[in-house]
């Protein structure tokens, strides 16, 4: 199997759109119903009744509500599309019922050298959601590396991983954590009582499976995942997004997910997570920790490893800052994503409105 390259031509075309509006894709969310509300929540393992009962979403719904912010990339037809981050700014919560429009620009293109596929083009996107009633929700700057993938596999800079065995004592473990994860919930986690220097609780995912992923998938709506007529309507009007499996019946790229032969053939180790979904556990990590009073004004992560198929995540994160904002108390945390095996998988930083006392 060999795959397109990197060609100026290419890449000349995808610069002139720096700036321009991108056609927006058709969502997978378009309101945030009660509904969507609940199956994102359960897509990520967020258990916290709260977004049952409040008709509050959680923040990272965004992802859900438009292609562009959760990873999308246009041009490069054949050129692999490795996501690496988002930073959200909100300016409020999403409440239930609320219809939110993304509208997006090509902000930047960036080349940098890679040892993973010699060269790697930064695509970033930003997303501005703005309500039914003119007001904008959120600003979200998204990215993907492009990257060749023949070339990927060539270099080979990673070398097969074997999926983690577990003992009894390391799953006992795990399920000891989910029982004892620590939901804020109604009582107000007061700004006036945060230390810098404080550890947020864990929360642990994982071992990650193909269920999982899927379960993810149903909450989330995936990028080029289409059944039947609609797979072949999706391939003919983009080619290079099919990609013959061996049977010979094209399916997308999104395969490396779950498809050991396809990830190791456009270079990585094994089939991996959604790099969106890990931002979507550090923020089910901070809102765990603020409470049903706090707000989250910002997440920004960038995701740094593969987050392979057996692995378990511990999400973690502690205070670095706090500070008065307009008489606005925030709090700034330091967040990681870490595996069994001790490697950070992603990271990033926070920032929190809490109440305070009086």
């Amino acid at each position: 199997m060999s795959f397109p390259r990197i060609t100026e031509e290419a890449l000349a075309s995808l610069r002139a759109l720096l700036g321009r509006t991108i056609r927006r894709p058709e969502p997978y969310v378009e309101v945030a119903t009660r509904d969507a509300i609940r199956h994102w929540a359960h897509g990520i393992g967020d258990r916290n009744p709260y977004w049952a009962t409040a008709a509050v979403a959680p923040p990272t719904i965004l992802f859900a509500m438009d292609r562009i912010a959760s990873g999308y990339v246009g041009g490069l037809p054949g050129i692999h599309a490795m996501y690496g981050g988002t930073d959200f700014r909100w300016r409020r919560p999403i409440h239930e019922g609320e219809r939110l429009v993304g509208a997006s620009v090509l902000l930047d293109l960036e080349e940098k050298a890679s040892a993973f596929a010699r060269r790697a083009i930064k695509q970033t996107y930003r997303t501005t959601f703005t309500a039914d009633g003119g007001d904008v929700v959120a600003e979200v700057d998204s990215w993907c590396f492009r990257t060749e993938r023949d070339t990927a596999r060539e270099r080979a800079k990673y070398a097969p991983v074997e999926p983690t065995r577990y003992t009894a004592e390391e799953l006992e473990r795990i399920r000891r954590a989910y029982k004892e994860e620590a939901i804020r919930g109604a009582s107000p986690r007061w700004w006036d009582d945060v230390a810098v220097g404080e550890a947020l609780p864990e929360v642990v995912k994982g071992p990650l499976t193909v269920t999982s992923i899927v379960a993810f998938v149903q909450g989330w709506g995936s990028l080029y995942v289409r059944a039947h007529g609609l797979a072949f309507d999706l391939f003919e009007r983009h080619p290079a997004l099919g990609i013959p499996h061996a049977f010979g019946v094209p399916e997308p790229p999104e395969r490396v997910h779950w498809d050991e032969a396809l990830a190791r053939a456009v270079g990585v180790p094994g089939a991996y997570d959604y790099g969106p979904e890990r931002v979507a556990w550090l923020g089910h990590l901070v809102t765990n920790w603020m409470g049903d009073a706090g707000t989250l004004a910002r997440l920004a992560v960038q995701v740094r490893r593969h987050n392979l198929i057996g692995d378990t995540t511990w999400c973690r994160g502690s205070v670095t800052a706090k500070a008065l904002v307009d008489g606005r108390g925030e709090a700034t945390l330091t967040l990681s994503a870490v595996n069994q095996r001790g490697e950070t998988i992603a990271a990033g930083q926070a920032v929190v409105v809490l109440p305070r006392r009086g």
